[in-house]
């Protein structure tokens, strides 16, 4: 069954929710200090569905994965510390997290691939991302993929590595 990708609706915010406890978890015994703050939480889940940015991978005809993508709606990439490629419209994706059921089957890879679609769909040609700088799964898949490292940049005091892929 191939991989869909769909916004999410609010009756997914519980699934949703769910996995990104896992996440949560999962970075705490890492030792990550990223999303230990009580955030992401389920009000921002509900803000992201109801913003229409909150989107979600289907595997298997259950929730995957969920990602947060926006366009041109990231504050605080205007104060990074370095030097963005481009300065021309982007895709920001927050917020990725994969269910614990499905790890190991390269779906955030898949994900950040349908990312690229959609923003391509919008004849945009950059995505910017961030992450903790001990993400190291998410560091591992921004190499992986092509993104360039362009500086920091600071969600609630904590900094963070700012990352953009080129599309074209």
């Amino acid at each position: 069954m191939k991989n869909q990708f769909r916004k999410a609706t609010l009756s997914d915010v519980n699934a949703i929710w769910s996995i990104l406890q896992q996440a949560i978890e999962r970075r705490k015994q890492e030792g990550s200090n990223q999303w230990q703050d009580g955030y992401p939480n389920p009000e921002v889940i509900k803000k992201d569905v109801e913003k229409e940015v909150a989107f979600v991978l289907i595997e298997q005809g259950e929730i995957a994965g969920y990602v947060a993508i926006l366009i041109n709606d990231e504050p605080e990439y205007e104060n990074i510390e370095g030097t963005w490629k481009t300065n021309k419209d982007y895709v920001v994706f927050h917020r990725v997290a994969i269910s614990e059921n499905h790890l190991g089957k390269g779906l955030a890879k898949k994900m950040m691939r349908f990312i690229e679609e959609y923003a391509l769909e919008n004849d945009i040609y950059s995505i910017k991302a961030d992450t903790n700088f001990d993400n190291t799964a998410m560091l591992s898949i921004f190499k992986k993929l092509g993104y360039t490292y362009c500086g920091k940049v600071y969600f609630r005091n904590s900094p963070r590595e700012a990352y953009e892929k080129v599309l074209k």
